[in-house]
């Protein structure tokens, strides 16, 4: 457990260095740690050091965890989301970072209307154009946005975005500037019904320079967990 915990503490030490930075405040940044492939073990030691938002791709996978940790802490579903599986995500999850096409919006929308709920949603937005990546082009975003925030059960808080990776952070810069700029383009729309308070950027290493251009919502997964295990039993 020491380890985990000396490394949770290393993680937001960074964090905050990087906030105060930039002159914001470390508390509006929040840590996902992502538990995706990680054994039950090792979650619960990063739960019992102060975890309080875990981030999963998979929901087979998910579920397993969730069943046996419960849901005292946050979870997030980060991974590409399949309209079959959309069900389980809205039982399983409070954020799903990874809405990238109307017809999944719905399909959420649809879902969480049956189980008389709201659910928080991202907008993922494929900056870099990677044909390997999930996420709408951002030219199609402000339309996306307009769609979704009709839709009564969505409550549709923020952007997404992986860039590609470097082996320098700065280089991720670019990037992570681009889906500020989209956000900030998005609000000068007025839509109703959205706030996009959220910037879901930023992974164990360029965390830093996702913060420096305002991420909200930072997602490490190696930098808490060390290697990830095979299973997840």
């Amino acid at each position: 457990m020491l380890q985990i915990s000396d490394n949770l503490k290393h993680v937001r030490e960074k964090i905050a260095k990087a906030a105060s930075k930039v002159g914001r405040n470390p508390q509006d940044i929040q840590l996902v740690a992502v538990s995706k492939t990680v054994d039950i073990k090792r979650i619960k030691q990063a739960i019992e050091v102060g975890a309080t938002i875990l981030g999963e791709n998979y929901i087979q996978e998910a579920r397993r965890k969730i069943e046996e940790l419960g849901q005292d802490v946050r979870w997030d579903f980060i991974g590409h989301l399949q309209s079959n599986k959309v069900k389980y995500a809205v039982d399983l999850f409070e954020m799903i970072h990874s809405v990238d096409r109307l017809s999944l919006a719905q399909e959420i929308n649809r879902a969480a209307e049956k189980k008389k709920k709201e659910v928080r949603i991202l907008i993922q937005v494929n900056i870099s154009g990677e044909e390997a990546k999930s996420g709408i082009d951002p030219g199609g975003v402000i339309s996306l946005v307009r769609e979704i925030a009709s839709l009564p059960n969505l409550s549709m808080e923020g952007l997404m975005t992986m860039p590609p990776y470097f082996d320098d952070p700065e280089d991720a810069r670019p990037y992570f500037t681009s889906l500020r700029e989209l956000r900030n383009t998005i609000l000068m729309e007025n839509i109703e019904g959205i706030s996009l308070k959220e910037l879901s950027m930023g992974m164990s290493g360029d965390v830093e320079v996702a913060i420096e251009e305002g991420s909200t919502l930072v997602r490490v997964c190696s930098a808490i967990f060390g290697e990830r295990n095979l299973t997840t039993s």
